[in-house]
């Protein structure tokens, strides 16, 4: 036992390169502050650190990280390689949260559309382009704007009397027009909602049976479920009462529901009106918003009330106001829009 005590402290004594090792030998540079910084100059550091040990040829062509995932048999463990998102959101300070629902990540997602309708493809491969390029205005490297004149004149303070007054408007007339943005790559403007409003007097002159007819009229050719409003005004012809009656029908359209719907009126349905000139050009709320008529007649040119004709009375087939909400910030956008989609428009155009 003391014979060998000695040999085991001088195994340890010893240079760790003399002993031997099951692996096979390579060169090591690695180096240890307490040993090497004295002997070595920076140089030689330099040197020894830019050096890499040789791969062989044959084993970098055999490396292929697809065949080998392929080859495997089972799955790997999803928690380990796999991103899942909290089951359940814990607000907003807590250090996880939860992608949002168009992440493919998501525990809400739901993959599509894998179809778009005929509106929504027309406006993503010619309309949204063509606009995009009738309103395209080229700046070169380097252009600087010219200066534009204040939207409000000021006094000259050539009187008392112009002292605290308020600033003037612009020459010709006191109505400041609309200040529009260009329109660009990611400003296109595009249909964002349509809203079919539908008010019957009738309801409150004679019985309900008139809104439940409008109501199932408006949904069939929506596709939305209808909200019933009553009147807010008093007109005493028609004997209505403020909040007394439900007078008026409204259906509010997005997405998927309002692209069939437009695709309905534009193809269907307007071409069919007879003696109509289209939609008048001073329609608009100058924010590009459009609004228009349509006629009991028109209304029954819709294909869902046309094969069920006769499921409607003739006489209780309401009209209705549409109004094409547009991301337009004037009304001369929106009708350059509506119009690239085949709505026609007629008369003085007012901007």
């Amino acid at each position: 036992m003391a014979a060998r005590e000695p040999s085991r402290y001088l195994t340890r004594s010893l240079p760790r390169a003399i002993l031997p090792s099951a692996r096979p030998q390579s060169v090591c540079f690695r180096r240890n502050a307490s040993d090497d910084a004295a002997s070595k100059s920076p140089a030689d550091e330099l040197e020894s650190s830019s050096l890499a040990t040789a791969v062989p040829e044959d084993l970098v062509k055999s490396f292929d990280p697809t065949a080998r995932a392929k080859s495997r048999k089972g799955q790997l463990p999803r928690s380990r390689y796999q991103f899942r998102s909290p089951k359940y959101d814990r607000g907003p300070l807590h250090p996880h949260q939860p992608p949002p629902p168009s992440d493919p990540s998501s525990r809400l997602f739901v993959p599509g559309p894998f179809s778009l309708p005929r509106t929504e493809q027309t406006w993503e491969s010619t309309v949204a382009p063509d606009i995009l390029t009738l309103c395209y205005v080229h700046n070169p490297p380097g252009f600087k704007p010219p200066p534009k004149a204040p939207r409000l004149r000021e006094w000259d303070d050539s009187s008392p009397y112009h002292k605290n007054r308020q600033l003037r408007g612009p020459r010709g007339g006191d109505v400041l027009r609309l200040l529009r943005k260009p329109i660009r790559f990611n400003s296109v403007p595009e249909v964002e909602r349509v809203t079919i409003h539908s008010y019957v007097k009738q309801a409150a002159t004679e019985n309900s049976s008139w809104l439940h007819v409008a109501g199932m009229a408006m949904q069939a050719i929506s596709n939305v479920r209808v909200d019933t409003f009553k009147s807010k005004a008093s007109v005493s012809t028609w004997g209505i009462a403020p909040g007394r009656d439900s007078v008026a029908v409204k259906a509010e359209l997005r997405g998927e529901n309002m692209q069939h719907f437009l695709g309905k009126l534009i193809d269907v349905v307007m071409p069919r009106i007879k003696e109509w000139d289209g939609i008048k050009g001073t329609s608009g709320d100058s924010s590009g918003n459009i609004t228009f008529g349509l006629e009991p007649e028109n209304v029954a040119l819709f294909p869902e009330i046309e094969v069920n004709y006769d499921m409607y009375p003739p006489k209780m087939i309401p009209g209705c106001h549409v109004t094409l909400h547009t991301s337009a910030r004037t009304d001369k956008d929106a009708r350059l829009l509506l119009s690239a989609m085949g709505i026609p428009f007629h008369g003085k155009l007012v901007d």
